[in-house]
């Protein structure tokens, strides 16, 4: 019977199966979640299901990074609807931070934007130009007016894109050196955007839930 590990985040839940020591990664809708799994060993994340044991989303994320970084670092994960961070020195933990209440720094505002404006990830381009976004209503206000003024709506959601990666510069308190977590490791506009202020790693999508696996 295969062990089952699962971050379980607001758009998209990220699941690890280990049986006859293999492991396999998939991702799936999490609106699907309770009618696929209905136990497991290990879960974080906010669409809770019956599991032995719930681990913190930060202490995930610390112990997740462990398994790829072999030094000082600055974790920062992405989701649907927060952004955290924690920062390790000398294998130590040294500080962290969390925000779920600004939608000017969550993944679910940039999915709105493209399915409103009919594009894809593979759409958007760095561009030098950014919206100084400090709210994400205030950011869309700025899309819908340079777009009604002729701006090609791809041009336009890349600038809040770009501000949104600033912003999560400012907000590891302008680390030098930063790993990404989860789905935005996958949109290179916000990977070339955020590196135009720091070192940047992508990490990939299952850093949670490979630190449920080290959790003990």
């Amino acid at each position: 019977m295969a062990e089952i590990y699962i971050d379980a985040g607001t758009t998209w839940t990220k699941i690890l199966e280990i049986k006859d020591n293999k492991k396999t990664y998939k991702i799936i809708e999490s609106g699907k979640l309770k009618s696929l799994y209905s136990n497991c060993k290990k879960a974080t994340g906010h669409t809770v299901i019956k599991t032995e044991k719930y681990i913190n989303e930060a202490v995930a994320l610390a112990l997740g990074a462990k398994e790829y970084l072999k030094k000082d670092y600055t974790v920062l994960d992405l989701g649907s609807r927060d952004i955290k961070w924690v920062k390790y020195q000398n294998n130590k933990f040294k500080d962290m931070d969390w925000n779920t209440a600004c939608a000017s720094a969550t993944g679910a505002t940039v999915e709105m934007l493209l399915k409103f404006y009919n594009l894809k990830t593979e759409d958007l381009k760095f561009t030098k130009e950014k919206y100084a976004i400090t709210c994400g209503i205030f950011g869309l206000e700025k899309i819908m007016d340079d777009v009604s003024h002729g701006l090609e709506p791809n041009i336009a959601v890349s600038k809040f894109i770009h501000g949104l990666a600033y912003n999560a510069f400012t907000f590891t308190k302008n680390s030098e050196d930063i790993c990404i977590s989860g789905g935005f490791c996958e949109n290179n506009c916000f990977i070339e955007s955020l590196r135009q202020y720091a070192n940047v790693t992508p990490l990939g999508r299952f850093v949670l839930v490979d630190g449920l696996l080290n959790e003990n």
